[in-house]
């Protein structure tokens, strides 16, 4: 799928996330299942295991929704390791991943055959900008720290809410600017990713609430974020020889430059993260 229909921040993610030094460096670091942020038990604790307590910690507020028959749609898939969770251990679901890189989602692909999963997931190359799904489709609407690389998130969010069955859930993680705080502030983080704002639980709150959904939670975790980033940036450093074999070294530097300014921003209070959980009204 060309670039035409994308947003300038949306070309910068799907060029980045199509690249072979981004390939392999999050195959390595997060194992190949996801790129999400986790919830951590201890500093020391693997970022895979972290990432899936996040999916699991997600799964669990929306069971209710998991039923034989639904359909959930991931937002921003990666490696499709969410979709395969959510169709093996809720039986009857049906999943779609909708991601932008075509090198992601081959490897998903590969995946969903291995584990014998092809009746139950599918994978869509586009933009969540503007889906290809028709109107009310999905019980569920999902998505993990993917929505910061959109340059239009008004548009996104209605794209959540047009798909999304009356009576269903959208529910969230992303890293999001703290209530109030002036994106100048933020610009080492944004400049990085061609964006110029992000997302904030007040413009989530606002825009969703506009669009006919009620919040039902807000589970935060900012220092999450800063853990994660940090952890990130220590397996980097401490894996960097081996890493250096098949990623170049101006990836690398650039890369743990960008994890210090995440965990120096989530430590001065201006970033956030955690679950949104909304609930779109029955019409």
């Amino acid at each position: 799928m060309g670039n035409a229909n994308y947003s300038a921040a949306v070309k910068t993610a799907r060029n980045y996330y199509n690249s072979s030094d981004a390939d392999r460096f999050y195959l390595t670091l997060w194992g190949g299942r996801d790129l999400h942020i986790g919830l951590y038990k201890s500093d020391e604790e693997s970022v895979l295991e972290a990432s899936n307590r996040t999916t699991c910690r997600m799964a669990e507020l929306v069971a209710d929704r998991l039923v034989p028959g639904a359909r959930v749609l991931d937002v921003g898939g990666g490696f499709g390791g969410t979709v395969r969770f959510l169709a093996r251990e809720y039986d009857g679901v049906q999943t779609v991943s909708l991601n932008l890189s075509g090198v992601q989602n081959e490897r998903a692909r590969e995946r969903i055959a291995k584990d014998g999963l092809a009746d139950s997931v599918s994978v869509v190359e586009g933009n969540f900008e503007d889906t290809p799904f028709d109107s009310e489709h999905f019980d569920v609407v999902w998505s993990q720290d993917a929505m910061l690389h959109s340059g239009n998130r008004a548009a996104m969010l209605s794209e959540v809410a047009r798909v999304l069955k009356p009576g269903g859930v959208f529910i969230f993680t992303d890293p999001m600017a703290a209530d109030g705080v002036s994106f100048d502030t933020l610009q080492p983080v944004l400049g990085r990713l061609d964006l110029k704002t992000m997302g904030s639980p007040e413009f989530y709150r606002d825009k969703l609430t506009s669009l006919g959904l009620d919040e039902r939670l807000f589970e935060e975790h900012a220092d999450q974020l800063v853990r994660h980033y940090q952890r990130i940036h220590d397996e980097l450093v401490s894996q960097r020889a081996d890493l250096q074999e098949r990623i170049s070294d101006a990836y690398l530097e650039n890369m743990k430059t960008g994890l210090r300014q995440w965990v120096d921003s989530g430590r001065a209070g201006r970033l956030t993260w955690g679950i949104m959980v909304f609930d779109k009204k029955q019409n």
